[in-house]
């Protein structure tokens, strides 16, 4: 099986007392995701950065290419320790191996309508391994008002979209995680069309088949 280094960042605090717990969940997910896919040859970064994760969790992870993904903790976050225990650290890795493993084929890609439909793909992608329910990002904002929030053709298409805006809700135009919770429900809605996917069609269908399942509807 392909090898996942551990590379551990500490000069801003160090991770000892949570490393053999820490490393145990990542193989443990690896192994989880080979029945799936194929996990890529992969370095991670895990470095101990405050005020840098999800508060909810305590973590966060930031995939940079097909190798490469960092994985953020902050064990003073009250949440920090009960994510250690139930599973969210394996999800936030296992959605971050997504996004790698997407970088090497459609990518993430540019415009508004693919980082939806990539966001959503990991989230499946982490439901499907581990068999949870949505995170609390992938279901923000109640179906029918996030439905009517969905971006009609041109903001799909468009590529100078603010990623914060949309994901994050700066600025106070859109809820918190909406585009999280439009891309989870697209991605959803195709699934509906298409059963029995695969790990490879998880991975690497193209956005625009995801976004013309929820335009059809």
């Amino acid at each position: 099986m392909p090898e996942w280094t551990l590379h551990w960042l500490e000069a801003e605090g160090e991770l000892e007392p949570w490393r053999a717990r820490i490393a145990a969940e990542i193989e443990t997910t690896k192994k989880i995701m080979a029945g799936l896919i194929a996990p890529p040859r992969l370095d991670i970064l895990i470095q101990r950065l405050p005020g840098w994760v999800i508060p909810e969790i305590g973590m966060a992870g930031h995939s940079y290419r097909r190798s490469l993904f960092a994985l953020t903790l902050d064990p003073d976050n009250a949440n920090f320790a009960q994510s250690l225990l139930d599973g969210a650290l394996r999800r936030t890795v296992a959605h971050e191996v997504h996004h790698c493993l997407r970088a090497a084929g459609p990518r993430y890609g540019n415009s508004l309508g693919e980082a939806l439909v990539s966001e959503g793909l990991a989230g499946h992608f982490v439901a499907r391994l581990f068999d949870t329910p949505p995170e609390p990002w992938e279901k923000a904002v109640e179906p029918g008002a996030a439905a009517s929030l969905f971006p009609d053709a041109e903001q799909l298409a468009a590529i100078n979209y603010n990623h914060a805006v949309w994901f994050f809700g700066a600025g106070g135009k859109y809820p918190r995680w909406l585009g999280y919770t439009l891309g989870y429900m697209a991605v959803g809605r195709w699934l509906e069309t298409v059963p029995g996917v695969d790990g490879a069609t998880l991975v690497g269908v193209r956005a625009a088949d995801v976004l013309a399942a929820w335009a059809a509807e």
